[in-house]
């Protein structure tokens, strides 16, 4: 498998513009936004999204306004490679982790708090954090829901990245990639 995933077959690209809120305007009427919706697959296929970032720390935004599905979801998977970690960042609103599988750590505002497949990890509003795989040998995974689309439309635009993803693997992933292409992701914890 190829090491680096291509920008341009992943639907979320950080450094272009997002729509968060999608404009309701003209001819909006609520028949024709519920014809609209009703048009609309209810079911997210996770193969038909792609995984982006890396190579420590990966995405896979399966709902966010822009799709027209939801006006106040974005629910996306994160996968830690082994020794991995994110961005240190911050933002207004909430967002609750599910740990699926394997074991990690939060350091909310300075605070160290623990995590395991099965738990739910819990980013309280305005707090700096930062997300990390505890193992050097497996990795983590984790389904995020956050409401950030309703923050934003209720004008609480606060979002800051203080220490950026790192660009190099950690010193324990070997030739880790994310599982793209797996079809069963019900994994038992060890």
């Amino acid at each position: 498998m190829d090491q680096e995933i291509k920008k341009e077959t992943y639907q979320y690209d950080p450094d272009k513009e997002r729509v968060f809120v999608r404009e309701l305007s003209g001819g909006y009427a609520l028949k024709d936004e519920l014809a609209r919706l009703r048009s609309l697959p209810r079911v997210v296929k996770g193969k038909d999204r792609k995984i982006g970032y890396g190579p420590q720390h990966w995405s896979r935004h399966y709902v966010e306004p822009v799709d027209g599905m939801t006006q106040t979801l974005h629910i996306h998977l994160e996968e830690y490679s082994p020794g991995g970690k994110s961005h240190k960042h911050g933002h207004v609103n909430e967002a609750a982790f599910y740990i699926l599988d394997g074991a990690g750590y939060e350091i909310h505002d300075g605070l160290r708090y623990d995590w395991k497949a099965g738990e739910v990890a819990i980013v309280h509003n305005n707090c700096v954090h930062q997300h990390f795989n505890a193992s050097e040998t497996k990795p983590a995974r984790a389904l995020v829901i956050k409401t950030k689309p309703m923050f934003l439309f209720m004008n609480m635009l606060f979002q800051k990245t203080l220490e950026k993803m790192p660009k190099d693997p950690s010193p324990t992933q070997g030739d880790f990639m994310p599982r793209d292409d797996e079809e069963n992701y019900n994994h038992p914890s060890d």
